[in-house]
């Protein structure tokens, strides 16, 4: 096994303190900490503690070893998931991701980095809110008509007729009107109403901060999970939490960012009749997530847990200080356990997750 250093993303909507004081450093730290990545996607691989090469290189040395051959046949010769950190101190994109097939295609096409589909699952560390699947059209059309903004009303009528999406492209369009409808939001008192204000200060003038109006708003407490399949319309607003995704760095945006949007792209590929589902973990700590790339356990170690070898794993622990066999594990640590390795065993008091390949379908 070994014990991995892993990279920081500095996106602008990061937190200063979640992950710094997670991993025992500063807080504040200098600037905003977005994410911690762990795991082997080229854009930011975990490293070797003590050894120099990525995760990335001790997989493609010897995929057998690193992977297993359950993985190696389902998934080939990459680690399939992709694990995170994510601190959300202040909203970030409006957002979806594609399917496998929309995957392939599009980066054949060069609209995509990556050939494989993005599925994600977060757990909220702290409470955690989130956007996200559109909400059933006549409590979206009752929202929107409640605001009494004249130029409102064909996002009304397209609601009705049942046409999410063209309403969504409505709203989006709606650059010269998203300043009246923040205004009228900000005098009703009603919490998808304050949503509004609120991205609409973070980011002025984007009409994508009207998404509240389409959208479903989630509360995840410490411990639930929301997990968001391909075509799921979705945007963190604030939270700290560990992610789990398909090993794919994918996005399609549509606003409330800085990067690059397409609306036209995800206007294409968001399906407004998929549904994200929100998940409690089972006896065993895993969460029952539908992707065959990943599954992701929460579990609270108080004596001793055994894991069977077989299956790539990366242990993150959150809380607390354990043993994986001889080697001490604290909070904001991680270990990537090699399928080749037999049983691992964790002993102390502690909370982990453990990140591997989502089972297979007999399983």
């Amino acid at each position: 096994m070994h014990l991995l250093t892993n990279p920081l993303k500095d996106y602008a909507w990061g937190s200063r303190t979640d992950i710094a004081e997670l991993t025992g450093r500063p807080a504040p730290s200098p600037g905003p900490e977005a994410e911690m990545w762990l795991g082997a996607h080229p854009a930011g691989p975990s490293l070797l503690v003590g050894d120099g090469r990525s995760l990335a290189d001790l997989i493609a040395d010897d995929p057998a070893a690193g992977l297993g051959a359950a993985t190696l046949e389902r998934h080939g010769s990459r680690l399939p998931f992709l694990l995170k950190l994510i601190a959300v101190a202040r909203p970030l994109s409006l957002q979806v991701h594609p399917s496998a097939e929309q995957a392939v295609d599009g980066h054949a096409r060069g609209v995509y980095g990556d050939p494989w589909p993005k599925p994600e699952l977060v757990c909220a560390l702290t409470p955690f809110t989130a956007l996200a699947g559109f909400r059933p059209a006549d409590q979206a059309a009752m929202l929107v008509e409640r605001l009494g903004v004249s130029a409102l009303k064909d996002v009304v009528t397209l609601l009705a007729s049942g046409s999410p999406l063209q309403a969504l492209e409505a709203l989006l369009d709606g650059r010269d009107i998203a300043e009246q409808v923040v205004w009228a939001a900000s005098a009703v008192h009603q919490p998808d109403y304050a949503l509004i204000v609120k991205l609409a200060r973070c980011y002025p003038g984007d009409p994508a901060c009207l998404a509240p109006l389409l959208l479903r708003r989630h509360e995840l407490a410490p411990g639930q999970a929301l997990f968001l399949g391909a075509g799921v319309l979705h945007c963190y607003i604030k939270g700290f939490g560990v992610e789990i995704m398909g090993s794919s760095d994918n996005v399609v945006r549509a606003g409330l960012t800085s990067k690059p949007v397409d609306v036209k792209e995800l206007l294409r590929i968001t399906r407004p009749d998929a549904s994200p589902l929100a998940l409690e973990a089972g006896p065993d700590g895993a969460f029952g997530s539908p992707s065959p790339e990943f599954r992701l356990r929460r579990v609270a170690v108080d004596g001793e847990l055994r894991l069977d070898g077989g299956l790539p794993r990366i242990l993150l622990c959150v809380e607390g200080g354990l043993r994986v066999d001889d080697l001490p594990v604290g909070a904001g640590e991680s270990v990537f356990v090699p399928a080749a390795d037999p049983e691992v065993t964790l002993t102390g008091s502690g909370m982990v997750f453990v990140a591997e390949p989502g089972p297979t379908a007999a399983a």
